[in-house]
């Protein structure tokens, strides 16, 4: 995978990670929302919750190597240009899509850690951040569960934006992070 771009799409790299990274937290909030429709203590709930927590740690770890695929790469112009506000809104919208990328799974770290609960990952059993603290455990809980609803919005905001883009603007904004097609 390339971090580099040509003039009219992200590099591949990112756009493979940008994709990947959708379905990892599709994922994440599929595993935690349907976890109540099993009993407490089922087998399939814990499961699902286990699966909640390594997701999210994925996200976690590949948050990183997207931020540097970002950096070395360099963003295509979106033709025709978008108003200023426009441009504001994305890279704060974008921004705040990082950002959330990084706190969502740090913060539960910091829940199964201050919980003295074991933090899985894919077979590993990654160390706790801090000790056991029932207090804190519960306002990383209501942090965690308040910055994932706002997640929702910002994935929507996301999506209706870059299909706003598409569907009304008529810019490449949408095409510039879609897999390329190949020539027949």
């Amino acid at each position: 995978m390339r971090a580099k771009t040509g003039s009219d799409r992200y590099g591949s790299a990112l756009i493979f990670l940008h994709w990947l990274m959708l379905l990892l937290i599709v994922a994440v909030y599929a595993c935690i929302e349907l976890r109540v429709l099993y009993p407490k203590g089922s087998d399939i709930r814990e499961a699902l919750k286990t699966w909640h927590f390594m997701l999210g740690l994925a996200i976690f770890a590949l948050v990183w190597l997207r931020l540097i695929a970002r950096y070395l790469g360099t963003a295509p112009a979106i033709l025709p240009p978008p108003p200023r506000w426009q441009l504001l809104v994305a890279h704060t919208t974008e921004i705040a899509i990082y950002v959330f990328m990084i706190v969502m799974p740090l913060l539960g770290w910091l829940i199964l850690s201050s919980e003295n609960e074991p933090v899985p990952f894919f077979g590993l059993r990654l160390p706790a951040l801090i000790g056991e603290n029932e207090t804190l455990a519960k306002q990383f809980e209501e942090l965690h569960e308040t910055i994932g609803n706002v997640g929702y919005f910002l994935i929507g905001v996301h999506a209706v934006g870059a299909l706003a883009h598409h569907y009304l603007h008529h810019d490449n904004t949408l095409v510039r992070m879609l897999p390329s097609r190949p020539r027949e």
